[in-house]
């Protein structure tokens, strides 16, 4: 709270009962301890609401005591001071400290004994009860002290309460918001973390997040929440920027020991006097904002340096610097949610928690823009304050087109002038201009052919809270540090756009190419034109552009020859090119990355030098390509995209001799009748909607494939060797493959009950052999020879669909009542192709929480959800299946078929040599068990 806009140090809450007696002593106490005390002298009966002057005096005093009495909560007056009083204290960090007089604090917290009666008559007739409720409870929870009349002495009462009151008054008051909009429900969850009353250790806490996301200010508010629970407490405020550690260290020393302790003069000196001053004291210290781990040490953050019970907490951009000094927890602090960014955007611009009608729609365009960083929605709102909405809007396009606000960026720039390495700056402003959205190690790839170290440059920016990964892995950036990076490009050279590094608004790159007036400067290009818009350049607007390695273009017809293009590109992005095939003097020694999608290309020449770095390799969707390149010169393909090439019936054969080959992908290729033989460290191929597909290679040798995707392949009979490569398979989709041989499913199925590892998805109408229906609604007794070490349970879903093709996530609960444990699986995409066509899902979910045994009662619940309601999906759970004879298998073979066949007379149990060759397979019985 901010002390010196206080009118008053102490205000009085009581009720009339009390005025002559301990309310009057406390006051007179006070008073001669010279603190400036605002008690209410009306002793008329009060209205319903508290009046302004009442409001005013709460929120101009440092601290408000509340005299708890037996008929405090009979009088609405006094409800309500309570209610403003608890406000106070959440928006401007305002002390209470709360007086149990002859009343247990319990009755107060949850209103019973003689509250309990005062709130049977406030529930009849008014509608604020649970407001009043919700203040009491929180007040009743704060630090004060309880006074019983039978066996206490007052006036040494009153004494300890004056002397509480000056000690609290004594502390430091942070100003925490103006508008403190989210800041309890973050302070909630990082106080579960510092477990202030809990045990003795010393704990540090980090808070990590991106510049502008309210870390001090959260910090701050936890200052004031705990400070008071400490023998000693020290915030010290913007470390990153304070050149002398020294002024920090006096400060800390001075908040926990008093003003009389003798400054230090040098940084070893104030470190050693912190470890033998403070080494026994209980603490709170809250340093903000540091960067570096010379601040740590100087300050001797460890564990050692503080008292038993010490807290420390530490703000921070840097997630190494926390993991440095092994915290105990880093708390990422959330960006706002858009009802969070909207209210505190209306509270800037408008002193209110929700904009007019006529505001709503550019408010939430700006909150959209705003990201949920507080720090813009604060300069936002403040900016745009009593502006018309048409300045609002001139004002939003300019920021998202020619050039960020310039408040909100030199608050961001602070954590790109943090890089001290030049390669992970230029990997940051690569990222921020043209890779986001794209596949980490995509990028990853591109960036190593520029001969840097892009893994460890994006382990740092993700560590600074730069840069954030998707559940795909995909590189992702909060808009307005894109905007930051981009804007520290266009500084650079503000009127010369030849002369910058990186271009990639449209008009600029249509400038640059249109004049032929790029330059060596110019690094990366990014370029997508709008269908409308297609335009044609020639190649000798590269000629200049020496030093280009990121050239990404889609939609622009060029003229000439390639040989102007830089033979230092990396990355060449030619989705949409219009041409049948590639141009003559086509040399590209450097080229990790070409994508040529959805362009005109027919066929694929090899050029004369062999593009031996090229790993990424994207055809899909040219319609008019006919067959695959020969890969004989670009031979260290590690991600092969052909997908949706409508005219592609053949792939060429040497495709069997690219060794690096991870990914490959067929998928919407419907002339496609066969796919030779394949390397034997592909791990996932995906070859969905290959209506035309009869033959797939031998998969015997396919060793270390992960997934197989073969959805909707009509024609398709079976799979040769595939059984030899489950071991490691974590995914099949054979959705919609309705002529796969019996002899082939059931292989698969019964492979897969004893040994797979993750999702297998077939055809089918019927539980297999071996498993017991089990309706959502009932139990199931699992058989008590169920192996007491069992690792995961094995289940099967048969599912259809009420459409003619739909999609949907399945989701899988199994709970154990017997041991009141519960696991869910994550969403697992699934699809039907036609009306009424029946799936199977096979899989397992792990025992590790469930800890079923023998005898235990089981409930088992399946069903899809999707993205929206649950109105939208079509598909639809038919038959649930459980299969417990495995574990048996994998734990106690020898005892396999007795088990099973006690529990299933219709199993058809697999051969004694089958059993031991998958225990061979399996190692130490169960090392591959498939855990969610």
């Amino acid at each position: 709270m901010d002390t010196t806009c206080s009118k008053y140090d102490v205000f009085l809450s009581f009720r009339g009962e009390t005025r002559k007696g301990i309310t009057d002593h406390l006051y007179c106490t006070l008073k001669d301890k010279k603190f400036n005390v605002f008690l209410d002298e009306d002793e008329l009966p009060r209205g319903d609401a508290i009046d302004e002057k009442l409001k005013q005096a709460i929120k101009g005093s440092r601290l408000a005591a509340i005299v708890f009495s037996k008929g405090y909560a009979s009088s609405r007056w006094c409800l309500e001071e309570v209610v403003e009083i608890m406000e106070c204290r959440r928006r401007q960090g305002q002390l209470v400290f709360p007086i149990f007089y002859d009343v247990d604090p319990s009755d107060v917290r949850h209103q019973t004994g003689s509250f309990a009666k005062a709130f049977q008559i406030h529930e009849q007739k008014e509608k604020e009860v649970q407001k009043w409720r919700n203040a009491l409870n929180a007040a009743a929870k704060l630090s004060g002290e309880h006074f019983r009349v039978n066996n206490g002495y007052q006036g040494r009462f009153i004494r300890k309460v004056v002397l509480q009151i000056a000690d609290l008054l004594k502390k430091t008051h942070l100003s925490v918001a103006r508008n403190p909009v989210g800041i309890d429900s973050r302070v909630k969850e990082i106080s579960n973390y510092l477990d202030v009353e809990g045990s003795d250790d010393v704990r540090i806490i980090g808070i990590l997040g991106m510049g502008g996301l309210g870390k001090s200010t959260i910090a701050r508010a936890i200052f004031n929440e705990y400070q008071h629970k400490f023998d000693g407490a020290s915030f010290l405020p913007n470390v990153r920027k304070d050149k002398e550690l020294v002024d920090s260290q006096n400060i800390l020393l001075s908040n926990i020991l008093g003003s009389g302790h003798i400054k230090v003069s040098t940084a070893d000196e104030g470190t050693e006097e912190i470890k033998t001053r403070l080494g026994n004291i209980r603490v709170l210290v809250i340093i903000d904002d540091i960067d570096c781990v010379t601040q740590i040490n100087t300050l001797a953050i460890k564990r050692d340096s503080f008292g038993p019970g010490s807290r420390i907490v530490i703000t921070t951009r840097d997630e190494h610097l926390l993991q440095t000094l092994e915290v105990d927890e880093i708390c990422s602090l959330p960006a706002m949610n858009k009802d969070e960014a909207l209210e505190l955007l209306s509270q800037c611009a408008f002193g209110k928690s929700y904009p007019n009608e006529e505001y709503l729609q550019v408010s939430r365009e700006a909150v959209d823009y705003c990201g949920g960083l507080p720090l813009a929605l604060e300069v936002v709102g403040s900016y745009l304050l009593t502006k018309p909405t048409s300045q609002w809007t001139s004002a939003l396009n300019k920021w998202k087109t020619l050039q960020p606000c310039q408040e909100i960026h030199k608050i961001l720039e602070i954590s790109y002038d943090g890089l001290t390495d030049d390669q992970v700056r230029d990997i940051f402003l690569d990222i921020s201009c043209f890779f986001i959205g794209m596949d980490k190690d995509r990028v990853t790839a591109i960036l190593n052919g520029c001969e840097c170290n892009p893994a460890i440059g994006i382990t740092q920016l993700h560590e600074r809270c730069l840069v954030t990964f998707d559940q795909e892995g995909n590189l992702m950036m909060h808009r307005l540090i894109r905007d930051t990076g981009r804007e520290i490009v266009r500084a650079k050279s503000p009127k010369k756009l030849g002369s910058r590094c990186r271009l990639w608004h449209h008009k600029d790159v249509e400038h640059v190419l249109k004049n032929k007036c790029g330059t060596e400067e110019i690094e990366g290009i990014a370029l997508d034109f709008p269908e409308a818009d297609k335009l044609s350049f020639s190649t000798e607007a590269f000629i200049n552009m020496r030093n280009l390695r990121l050239l990404k273009i889609k939609g622009v017809n060029f003229t000439g020859d390639c040989e102007h293009l830089s033979e230092e590109l990396r990355w060449l992005s030619l989705s949409d090119f219009p041409l049948h095939d590639i141009p003559e003097g086509f040399n590209q020694p450097n080229v990790v990355d070409i994508d040529l999608s959805c362009s005109n290309i027919q066929v694929w020449k090899n050029p004369n030098e062999s593009l031996g770095k090229l790993k990424f390799l994207n055809l899909g969707y040219c319609d008019h390509l006919k067959q695959s390149p020969d890969f004989s010169r670009i031979p260290n393909i590690e991600i092969l995209i052909l997908e949706a090439c409508k005219s592609l019936s053949k792939i060429h054969y040497s495709v069997v001799h690219l060794k690096n080959l991870k990914y490959l992908s067929v998928a919407n290729c419907k002339k496609l009748q066969e796919i030779p033989d394949l390397p034997s460290n592909l791990e996932i191929l995906k070859a969905d909607e290959c209506i035309a597909l009869k033959k797939m290679p031998n998969f015997s040798k396919m060793s270390i494939m992960v997934e197989l995707h073969l959805n909707h392949s009509p024609k398709l009979t079976e799979i040769l060797g595939m059984d030899k490569s489950l071991n490691t398979m974590r995914r099949i989709h054979m959705e919609g493959c309705t002529n796969l041989t019996a002899a082939f499913k059931k292989a698969i199925l019964q492979e897969w009950t004893v040994s797979g590892n993750g999702d297998l998805f077939l055809p089918g109408y019927d539980l297999p052999s071996g498993f017991t229906y089990v309706d959502p609604k009932d139990e199931i007794i699992v058989p008590q020879c169920f192996g007491y070490d069992a690792k995961a349970l094995t289940l099967c879903i048969v599912y259809s669909s009420d459409d003619s093709q739909s999609g949907g996530s399945l989701r899988i609960r199994v709970e154990n009542r017997t041991k009141e444990t519960e696991i869910s699986s994550p969403p697992m995409y699934a699809t039907v192709i036609k009306h009424h066509d029946s799936y199977i899902w096979l899989g397992r979910l792990s025992n590790n929480k469930l800890n079923v045994n023998g005898g235990d009662r089981l409930n088992v619940d399946a069903h899809f959800v999707g993205h929206g309601s649950t109105d939208d999906i079509h598909l639809r759970v038919q038959k649930i299946g459980v299969y417990l004879g495995q574990e048996k298998l994998v734990n106690e073979s020898a005892n396999f078929m007795t088990c099973s066949s006690e529990y299933d007379k219709d199993v058809n149990l697999p051969s004694i040599s089958f059993i031991i060759s998958i225990l061979l397979i399996m190692g130490i019985f169960s090392t591959a068990i498939y855990i969610f």
